[in-house]
């Protein structure tokens, strides 16, 4: 079985191990972590029974797999451990928001690149990530794919600036709806409910909402049916909507994320 290793053992990538772990993708020993922090390294040790690093150059060496998971900002301190190594039979995956495979393939070379953008629903096994495959990872993309399928669902773009598309919709999307779910909680308590209670039912009216909708897809019934299903003339929902339609919340929402993609676009650069 091949192995796979992580540069970096933060949230996102511990939500990839345990994924891995509870589809039994890989094997715990399997599994390599690296780490500055040594604390961090025995945590994920004592909780999966993977094993850690403290230098990246020997994990990639070890690995056949790599995922690039540091923050950005230290990407190039990262890559410039692993630099000199030969990494003609490796299979690099890069989780770093921002980061185009141009600028890995500048320090490590015409390699196979796979970038992904997951998003933080996947820390609860309930992700949205989209993957570009650089051409000399074309062949190994559907690996790549069951990887990320252990966190949730996968989408495959055919372009690389699509990710700044995926990155506003889905990586920034969770955000929204928190958004919303804060509003509606304040809104219930304004109305009267204590705070534990407007809690409860606007985060379950959400769940509740998403496992419809993703089930009416199936049967081709997406959210605007679903909408109108639920809105009956002259009733609560409508006088809801409108308010909501008289104040372009559907142009705020469209022009929110369209910024969200041109900063995703500007961090690129």
């Amino acid at each position: 079985m091949s192995k796979i290793g992580f540069v970096g053992s933060g949230n996102m990538a511990e939500a990839i191990v345990k994924g891995l772990i509870s589809k039994s993708l890989f094997n715990n020993g399997d599994i390599c972590v690296s780490d500055i922090s040594e604390n961090r390294l025995e945590y994920m040790n004592d909780t999966y029974m993977v094993n850690t690093y403290s230098d990246n150059a020997q994990l990639v060496s070890d690995c056949d797999i790599v995922v690039l998971s540091v923050k950005p900002q230290v990407m190039g301190d990262a890559l410039g451990d692993i630099s000199t190594l030969n990494l003609d039979d490796k299979l690099f995956i890069s989780i770093a928001a921002g980061i185009r495979i141009s600028k890995i393939s500048q320090l490590l070379g015409d390699i196979a690149i796979v970038r992904v953008m997951p998003n933080t629903p996947a820390l609860v096994a309930n992700g949205a990530t989209g993957i570009f495959a650089n051409e000399k990872a074309e062949s190994k993309r559907e690996q790549v794919e069951k990887i990320f399928s252990a966190i949730g669902d996968v989408v495959v773009v055919d372009d690389e600036d699509a990710i700044d598309a995926v990155t506003a919709l889905s990586g920034s999307g969770p955000a929204y709806y928190f958004l919303l779910m804060e509003a509606m909680v304040n809104a219930g308590v304004d109305m009267g409910l204590d705070e534990k209670t407007a809690t409860t039912l606007t985060l379950q009216t959400a769940l509740g909402a998403a496992k419809l909708a993703k089930e009416a897809i199936i049967s081709g019934d997406g959210p605007a049916i679903l909408r109108k299903r639920v809105t009956s003339p002259g009733g609560t929902t409508q006088a809801a909507l409108e308010v909501l339609y008289d104040n372009g919340v559907d142009d705020i929402i469209v022009d929110a994320i369209n910024r969200a993609k041109i900063r995703s676009v500007e961090l690129s650069k």
